[in-house]
Parts: C-alpha cells; structure tokens; sequence
C-alpha cells in the first residue's frame, strides 16, 4: 500500500482510509462481527487510517473500533474527532461544543473507549461559531503536548478558519467531502491546504453510496437510513442525480471497473487527497481497495471532468449547510 503524507508534521498514512461510522451508525442494521473483520481484512491490506468519532453511534463506533485494534495498534493510525455533542450532527440536543474544557473531556472519554494512549489524528468535528478557533485549537495543541494526540486536524472548516487555526498549531488534515458528486473544495479548500502543506482527507468519496450505482429508488434505502432525509436523496433530485451515476457508470464500464472504483482512482489522482470510503462488508472493502490498481490516462480524466463537472448534483449534501464551512 503506497504510502501518503498528510501534513509536514510526520503523520504517513495509506493512500486510502477506512470510514467506520457506518458499522455502527446512519446507513441502516449493522453486525459487529462482519465490521470488526472487515477492519482487520483491510489491516491486512494495508489500509492503516482508520476514521471514526465519539458522535458515531454516539460513542459505540470509538468502541468498536477500539475492540477491533485490541493487540495490533502498531497497525493503525486512529483518528477521531469530538465537537458533536449527542450524536451525528449534535441532534442529541447538546450541538457543537468547541470550549476548551470540552476538548479535554472528549479527549479523554475517545482514549478510554479506543483503548490507546495516544490518537494519531484527532479532528474538531465541526467548528463552534460560538468559541474562537485559536481557543479550541490551543487546547487541542494541549493534548499534543501532553502526548494523548500526535496530530490535530479539522472538518469542514472554512479557508479564513484554516489560516487562523494553524496559526495556533500546525494542522496536518482537512476532512471535508469530496467526489464526483462535492467538488466545491476545488474552489477554495484545495488551493489552502496545498498552500500551506496540509492534507485533504476526503469523507464519502462515493457519495454516501449513491456513486456505486447500487441505489437507484429511494425505497432501496432501509427505513432508519440517515439519507432518507437529505436532499440529494430525496425526490426529483434523486432522479437527477442517477443520471450523473449512469455517465460514470458508462465510463466505468470502458475501463472494465465498477462505477465505485472509477469515483475512488479519480479521487486517487488528486493531489495531497486521501480518500475514506465507508463500508461495513469485506467484500465492499476489497472492491474499494482494488481501485488503487486502476491508472486513469488523460483521455479518462477529461471524460470524468465532462460526466461528472462541479456543480453536476442535484441538492444540497445536508438539509442544514450551517454547521459545514464555518
């Protein structure tokens, strides 16, 4: 597995993650004995970043992850994050919380559950426009002194907030979305962080699934399916938006790969990005992996550009676009 470097700090990981929130929340049932071996299958295969976060379940995902790295941490590069307060998307009722004394309670409650000593990559998960980035941060850079964080990152941050933010400490990652389907980080967000050498960790590379071409009726969705009830999943947009997969299914199909890997080896080629996919399955994972076998030539990637150009989806990525960009 190519190695990829996320930051100037010294955080190496693989080229391609792991997003593990779904074994435990959002996309519908889960068995944690085909999600426990599905991480140690894709340790096998040289995937070593894995992404989860106490708002996960809440908290369950953090302990599964941690049941699941119990004797191999060497392995791992854990990264988590804190700042939802209750669950996904803070609809727990306690919402974003960035106040220093919360980054230390959170710190301590992902170490307890992970079962590590130290996290790798540790992530505010969203930014609090209610406390002042260098206060959160300057307490996140506690942690690193102390030795409970090697790296500090943030998610769906907006430029200005990056610039001030790594004022404060170096910030080695950005996870932000980004596939065929979220392309706005193009715009502002790729051109920072390759600025100022930090790393891009793309979550939902395959747009929440719907770049796989598996879904093609809102019903598919099971009943509890946290896409059920965004935008992109819902109505004429859903209709519209199965017309983007089926150009990239077309061209999937000239390349001999699965729509799924076209998205990932496009994102692959991407500089300084390191694509998340989330799976719960072995046989979703190796799929995933295969992708980094795929060589996409000009030819291709101008055929993508024309399927697939920002702007293509139709909706928002979240019925609520305030906590995102701040």
């Amino acid at each position: 597995m190519e190695p990829r470097r996320l930051g100037k700090q010294g955080l190496t990981v693989s080229a391609m993650g792991l997003g593990c929130m779904g074994m435990s929340d959002a996309y519908g049932p889960a068995d944690e004995a085909e999600s426990i071996a599905t991480i140690h299958r894709a340790l096998e295969l040289g995937v070593n970043l894995l992404d989860t976060s106490d708002a996960y379940g809440p908290l369950a995902n953090e302990e599964l992850v941690g049941k699941a790295i119990r004797g191999r941490r060497d392995e791992v590069r854990v990264a988590t994050k804190f700042g939802f307060v209750g669950g996904t998307d803070g609809k727990g009722g306690g919402g974003i919380d960035g106040r220093p004394a919360y980054v230390r309670e959170a710190c301590d409650g992902s170490l307890q559950r992970l079962g590590v000593d130290h996290i790798d990559l540790y992530y505010q998960h969203r930014v609090d426009p209610k406390v002042p980035i260098e206060e959160t941060v300057g307490a996140m850079a506690e942690l690193v002194r102390q030795g409970k964080v090697r790296y500090l990152g943030l998610c769906e941050a907006a430029p200005a907030t990056i610039l001030r933010a790594h004022a404060v400490h170096p910030i080695s990652a950005l996870q932000t979305e980004y596939s065929l389907w979220s392309r706005d980080p193009e715009d502002e967000l790729l051109p920072t962080v390759r600025e100022l050498g930090i790393g891009f960790v793309a979550y939902s590379p395959l747009g929440r699934g719907f770049l796989t071409g598996q879904l093609r009726r809102f019903e598919d969705l099971p009943a509890d399916d946290w896409r059920r009830h965004r935008p992109r999943f819902q109505g004429e947009n859903f209709q519209r938006n199965l017309e983007l997969v089926d150009r990239v299914k077309e061209i999937a199909a000239t390349k001999q790969v699965t729509p799924a890997q076209l998205a990932l080896a496009w994102l692959l080629t991407q500089e300084g990005v390191v694509p998340i996919p989330g799976t719960k399955r072995r046989k979703n994972l190796e799929e995933n992996v295969a992708a980094l076998g795929i060589t996409l030539t000009r030819e291709d990637l101008q055929r993508i550009d024309e399927a697939a150009p920002k702007g293509a989806a139709s909706g928002e990525r979240y019925e609520d676009m305030s906590v995102v960009n701040r």
